[in-house]
């Protein structure tokens, strides 16, 4: 037997407005659902550039992007950071490029794919702008060898 959630209630177009005026429903449905925030990345200690690898999170599902745990993800991998509009500012450097947070943070708009703009949770993907499909489990990839792992900025 399936539950039915009901559905948040946001309001109209509520991505233009100021991201600390957003309800918590309307802050997580700003998410795409594209999986890049969870994947793993090295920091240059000298420059402190930020690479992104095609390592996923543990708890990263890799078929549909999402967090396996999102509810208690902090019991499992303590070091997840959870975005908010007050640390957002603070780390967005590490976000990847394409994020909503950071693009809304950085007064930008939303991309065409958004799923939030074309009503279809699944535009992200069809654009080719998730990591469906391509990501290596964690576990399966000591992290010595991340490095050889590095992709293009996302």
């Amino acid at each position: 037997m399936t539950t039915h959630r009901p559905t948040p209630r946001l309001r109209p177009e509520f991505w233009t407005r100021p991201l600390s005026s957003l309800s918590p429903e309307e802050w997580e449905a700003l998410c795409d659902g594209c999986g890049k925030c969870c994947l793993n990345k090295l920091e240059d200690a000298e420059t402190g550039e930020i690479f992104f690898t095609r390592i996923g999170c543990r708890l990263l599902d890799g078929d549909t992007c999402r967090c396996g745990q999102y509810e208690n993800r902090k019991s499992f991998v303590p070091e997840c950071v959870v975005l908010t509009p007050r640390n957002l500012k603070d780390i967005a450097y590490w976000m990847p490029s394409t994020c909503a947070y950071r693009l809304l943070a950085e007064g930008k708009p939303l991309p065409e794919w958004h799923p939030l703009l074309t009503g279809d949770p699944d535009s992200v993907h069809k654009a080719g702008m998730s990591v469906k499909g391509w990501t290596l489990p964690e576990f399966e990839v000591p992290e010595e060898d991340w490095e050889d792992h590095i992709i293009e900025d996302l």
